[in-house]
């Protein structure tokens, strides 16, 4: 944007010579950006997609310095986006059926394991599991009974547990089912699961920078999604874990697990759930560096994530990132119900507190 300015600039007779050329060329490439943002304030003229909510684009403040927050949230930096319809609520079992009736589409959990596809995602050398375990499953929260066993909070296999026959019409197993569950966010879904839903549904998943700004409700200075009090006025604002993580749960809001969507208060944008009840899939592929490939760019202009996925703690594992923390987050265990918070997840991993939402673009005018 800034080039047509420089060839026009004539640094000889200006004060500073090419040091102001580059100030001002800076200056007027922030204006015409801020200029952009501004013109995707406005809401698109026509109807409300069924079920969405316009994001305004425009610039925010991505991320967090706070020193309580994880580093891979780290550091705070300015993003712009363009403007976007997403969904008002996390894609419910209601929702997820109909795509599946129209389709007949399996989801990861309902397929066999592809040995020959995992053992690339696990150190070399990892003997193949028994055939027995290779079946269509997936990973369900499992608290333990009474005191926390040895490992502790470090060993999450105290409350994860690979069951078989785990899917998104069997959440804890089998003879378990979703009956009088139409409302609750669909769960057990990897993510080509949910990109097959949104294409489906004519949407895509968003990318972290869309997710965040959504989540953010229009106030980029809040800690949590809806101010900096956890629960204001001693009112629980997200359904996330009551009492003390994993062993003992205290019903204080009538949904020790998963809650309907919709039972908390939207935010300003009118966005149910983006904080807690379940963790929601992005486009992005995951690192925890990712904020610092940026380098100390003033702004990032619509980011769509590194171009491909690296966690040391799993090196082989290929990841997206998830958003908005679930009701298995804690103050005594992980604190990511919090706008900011960000996740790696396996791609094709199913879990019992893994959901979604998609995004639209906006139609180009006719």
């Amino acid at each position: 944007m800034s080039k047509p300015f420089r060839r026009s600039w004539n640094s000889r007779t200006a004060p500073g010579g090419e040091t102001a050329a580059r100030l001002v060329a800076a200056a007027l490439a922030w204006a015409l950006c801020a200029g952009f943002a501004t013109a995707q304030e406005a809401r698109p003229a026509g109807p409300e997609p069924e079920g969405m909510a316009w994001v305004p684009g425009g610039v925010f403040t991505m991320g967090t310095d706070d020193r309580d927050a994880h580093d891979s949230e780290r550091p705070a930096h300015k993003v712009q986006v363009r403007g976007f319809w997403i969904d008002r609520t996390e894609v419910t079992n209601a929702q997820f059926r109909k795509f599946v009736e129209a389709t007949g589409y399996k989801t990861t959990a309902e397929r066999p394991v592809d040995w020959e596809v995992l053992k690339k995602q696990v150190p070399p050398g990892t003997p193949k599991p028994a055939d027995e375990v290779l079946q269509p499953g997936s990973l369900v929260f499992t608290p333990p009974v009474g005191k926390l066993p040895p490992g502790g909070l470090d060993d999450v296999s105290n409350w994860w547990r690979w069951v078989i026959g785990a899917d998104w019409r069997h959440p804890e197993g089998p003879g378990s089912s979703i009956d009088g569950k139409d409302d609750a966010p669909v769960v057990h879904v990897a993510f080509e699961d949910a990109e097959a839903y949104a294409k489906w549904a004519g949407k895509r998943l968003p990318t972290e920078a869309e997710w965040e700004r959504a989540a953010r409700g229009g106030n980029e200075n809040w800690r949590y999604g809806w101010g900096d009090s956890f629960a204001p006025g001693g009112k629980r604002m997200a359904n996330t874990w009551q009492g003390r993580f994993p062993e003992v749960v205290e019903d204080e809001d009538g949904f020790p697990r998963i809650a309907p969507v919709k039972q908390f208060q939207p935010n300003g944008y009118g966005l149910y759930d983006t904080i807690g009840n379940v963790w929601e899939w992005c486009s992005d592929w995951y690192r925890p560096d990712a904020y610092r490939l940026d380098g100390d760019r003033e702004l990032t202009v619509d980011p769509k994530g590194p171009a491909k996925s690296y966690d040391p703690m799993e090196p082989y594992q290929p990841k997206r990132v998830s958003r908005g923390g679930s009701f298995l987050c804690s103050s005594n265990y992980c604190t990511n119900y919090r706008p900011s918070a960000r996740n790696g997840v396996a791609t094709d991993s199913g879990m019992s507190h893994l959901g979604f939402r998609c995004v639209k673009d906006v139609e180009p005018a006719r």
